[in-house]
């Protein structure tokens, strides 16, 4: 079941590896931990032949930022119980750290707050009683 459009960051837990479908073509797949206190592992499929080189020079330990679609799946595992796993189908990954734009320990989301200024003319440009709402 695809969920929705996701993009994360996190750590290469399970270093990639490539197979094949019946019809030849090839899928990428890697695990990445996306928690930073516990573990929480998503799978990450690559069905594009642009995402080859990226997908097969990671390594464990490296961090990524991969954006696609997030997807859910139940498997049963050898003693009958049924799990529910998360996969993103990857449209972008993009190494972060050495030789990119971020630095490695860069967090993403709710922790960076932008900051104005108080000599910012945000307030000046439009007047409260401007607002349509």
């Amino acid at each position: 079941m695809s969920l929705a459009k996701s993009v994360v960051t996190g750590t290469v837990y399970r270093a990639p590896e490539k197979r094949f479908t019946q019809n030849n073509v090839a899928v990428s797949a890697f695990v990445l931990n996306i928690g930073e206190r516990e573990e929480t592992l998503i799978r990450v499929l690559s069905k594009r032949n642009a995402l080859d080189e990226t997908v097969s020079s990671l390594t464990k330990g490296e961090r990524v930022l991969v954006e696609g679609r997030l997807q859910t799946a139940t498997v049963k595992s050898d003693d009958g119980s049924e799990r529910r796993i998360y996969e993103i189908d990857a449209n972008t990954i993009e190494k972060l750290g050495e030789g990119s734009s971020a630095p490695a320990n860069q967090k993403f989301g709710t922790e960076e707050i932008v900051k104005f200024e108080s000599d910012d003319l945000s307030n000046e440009l439009i007047n409260e009683d401007e607002i349509p709402f």
